[in-house]
């Protein structure tokens, strides 16, 4: 008995764990990007500013990290983004160029 429900906990955990982006609104996000992100990364970065989702050393590795980077930004940045905002933002750049199914 403690063995089948310790396989359901850890079932339910890796399903939420892996859907983490399931309710967010990637639109949105990237409307979100393209208004306050890309400036400053075409800046930093050259061109669009995607090269700093695609270089060969990204700091990103996963989605906890992605959602926890974008945080850093907005608050570094001041852009006063919500946590729904947030994870709009995460959840379109997962789409876009992470990847992330965990």
């Amino acid at each position: 008995m403690k063995t089948l429900l310790t396989c359901c906990l850890l079932l339910i955990s890796i399903n939420s764990y892996a859907e983490a982006f399931k309710n967010a609104d990637a639109v949105s996000g990237k409307a979100l990007v393209d208004k306050n992100c890309i400036s400053c990364h075409a800046q930093s970065f050259g061109g669009d500013g995607s090269s700093i989702y695609t270089r060969e050393y990204r700091k990103i590795k996963t989605s906890k990290g992605l959602l926890a980077q974008v945080r850093n930004c907005n608050t570094m940045i001041g852009l006063k983004f919500f946590e729904d905002e947030e994870l709009n933002v995460a959840s379109y750049l997962n789409k876009t160029y992470y990847k992330f199914t965990e």
